[in-house]
């Protein structure tokens, strides 16, 4: 699995979704301004941003961060966001010395209320085997290298639990409110493969 899997939908799929764009744009029964518009709010904005909410008053508010971590469906549940079925959501932090990373083995369950859509690299069979039989390596490809010391933690997604990571806290965000906190979370870091950097010149 090279880092482009991570990024980029497969060729032949690509070329099937182009073509039935071209076929209803030339038919007039679509703009392409309006679907970039609407890929861009599911893909980027109203599922990640979900999420990130939820992480950033994580961060602000201990009682909140203390319930997230004990149920995080119910935490969850008092934001609105659209209905989960039957399934929980268990919330995993990421600490100094433990990271955690999630995959769905068998196909590709994921927090869609929080995370949306789920990228094309998490449903693939590369990350789904690799992401437990050689988790450090996976994520060297996503440009993290933990080292020796830190536990790696791989929870696997089922049809009655999906996982979402509380990604540590950035150094230097100590003067950010909490709108400003959900801009720094990226969906990748919710996923376990992504770690937030540092800020230089904030406290």
């Amino acid at each position: 699995m090279s880092h482009d899997d991570h990024h980029h939908v497969p060729a032949d799929t690509a070329l099937r979704v182009k073509a039935l764009e071209t076929a209803l744009t030339d038919m007039g029964l679509i703009q392409t301004s309006d679907l970039d518009a609407i890929v861009d709010l599911y893909q980027n904005k109203v599922g990640p941003r979900n999420g990130a909410q939820v992480v950033a008053r994580a961060w602000m508010d201990p009682e909140f961060k203390a319930q997230l971590l004990r149920d995080g469906t119910s935490a969850i549940a008092g934001y609105g966001f659209p209905a989960l079925q039957v399934e929980d959501i268990c919330v995993v932090e990421n600490t100094p010395e433990v990271h955690n990373m999630i995959v769905c083995t068998l196909c590709s369950c994921y927090p869609w209320p929080v995370l949306g859509l789920p990228p094309t690299w998490y449903k693939s069979t590369a990350y789904r085997s690799r992401a437990v039989s050689e988790p450090r390596e996976v994520l060297k490809e996503f440009g993290i290298e933990l080292s020796d010391d830190v536990e790696l933690k791989v929870w696997d997604s089922t049809a009655e639990t999906r996982y979402l990571v509380l990604p540590m806290r950035p150094q230097g965000s100590g003067g950010l409110d909490e709108e400003m906190l959900a801009d720094l979370v990226t969906r990748n870091a919710m996923i376990g493969t992504d770690i937030l950097p540092s800020l230089s010149g904030n406290s």
